[in-house]
């Protein structure tokens, strides 16, 4: 600034004309670190916000901020009539949850962990997901059953099963599985505002992971349409299509087998229900080889019905090898470290399955 001062005191009105003309540059704002937790959080509070008919209920969301701090400061914003803490009993407020929905409410229920929503599957999908076709399209349900699901860590079988594919089967709900911070932002949005029931499978590994988003993304206009996949990296040798953790997992192989040659399309899901498809379909005919990547069991999983639904349609005549599957054991999850270790996918596991995939 003294430089410029001095400029003009010493060259005149030349100097005063091209400081007019010169122009400031303005370089847009840098992304900040944001935690899947937080971003859920911002999700519902704009929400609450936005909408006075959105109201959380589950186990310890209020006065003690959520079991995994997910709804960290809403019951001290809202009250509680907004941020309603239950009793232990999944068939209980899930059944309020689905009526208040009918009623013309929003409600988001949560589950302390998806392994709990069993004690609830009928309300889910015998009340909220058949309701609207039963009422001919006269009575919607629009809800959101949200929580962890999947395998934590050191929680044994009872509590480490992923539930994309038990609710992928059932027509009347969409399921969404975020993956990253702005995945879970603008899905949950779009998940509360949607007029149908929605089962948001989180991860609680992921609740702590920081991922960065833009401004654009951190707006309370920001939403992301359920049904459509992200291609997270671009590749032309193999394409690998996951969703929730194990798209990190996908990318960190993809950043390895780069280094090798080898060119690795990721693609998150983000929705299992409705499945982006022809994003898979796509990838494929530019690719020409696929491996699916997921955490649940292998038997009727997210990754036989990619398989089924690409050789069904107009990508199979561009396969140069048959569609390979990664997946967790066949098991029921065991508690020893190495074993649970030895129970999911790895990174090691989505390299070896893209070079037998590859031939090479």
């Amino acid at each position: 600034m003294a430089a410029s001062l001095r400029c003009v005191l010493r060259s005149g009105k030349n100097a005063v004309s091209a400081l007019r003309r010169r122009g400031f540059h303005s370089s847009s704002p840098a992304a900040v670190q944001v935690t899947v937790r937080d971003a859920l959080n911002q999700a519902m509070d704009e929400e609450l916000e936005r909408d006075e008919r959105v109201f959380l209920l589950g186990e310890e969301v209020a006065q003690y901020d959520g079991a995994y701090k997910v709804s960290r400061g809403l019951w001290k914003k809202y009250g509680d009539k907004r941020i309603i803490d239950t009793p232990i009993s999944e068939m209980g407020f899930a059944g309020i949850a689905v009526g208040a929905a009918m009623a013309g409410l929003r409600p988001i229920c949560e589950f302390m962990t998806f392994n709990f929503s069993m004690q609830a599957i009928d309300q889910v999908i015998n009340s909220a997901a058949k309701t609207y076709y039963m009422s001919a399209g006269l009575q919607s349900v629009p809800i959101v059953f949200r929580g962890p699901n999947g395998a934590s860590a050191g929680v044994a079988a009872q509590h480490s099963q992923c539930f994309a594919a038990w609710y992928a089967h059932c027509p009347g709900l969409k399921v969404v599985s975020p993956w990253n911070s702005e995945d879970a932002k603008g899905l949950l949005k779009s998940a509360i505002r949607d007029d149908n029931p929605v089962v948001f499978l989180e991860n609680e590994l992921m609740y702590g992971v920081p991922f960065e988003m833009s401004e654009e993304t951190q707006a309370k206009d920001f939403t992301i349409p359920i049904g459509k996949a992200k291609i997270e990296r671009q590749g032309n040798h193999v394409t690998l299509v996951s969703h929730s953790r194990f798209v990190g997992h996908c990318l960190d192989a993809a950043a390895v087998l780069a280094k090798e040659g080898i060119e690795c399309e990721v693609i998150n899901l983000r929705t299992i229900r409705p499945m982006d498809v022809e994003s898979i379909e796509s990838s494929v005919m530019k690719t020409n080889h696929l491996v699916t990547v997921e955490g649940g069991w292998p038997q009727f999983g997210v990754g036989a019905e990619i398989c089924a639904r690409v050789m069904e349609g107009p990508a199979f005549n561009y396969l140069d090898a048959p569609v390979t599957r990664v997946t967790g054991v066949d098991i029921p999850m065991p508690y020893a470290k190495i074993l649970e270790d030895n129970s999911v996918p790895q990174i090691k596991d989505i390299i070896f399955s893209v070079k037998k995939t590859l031939n090479v």
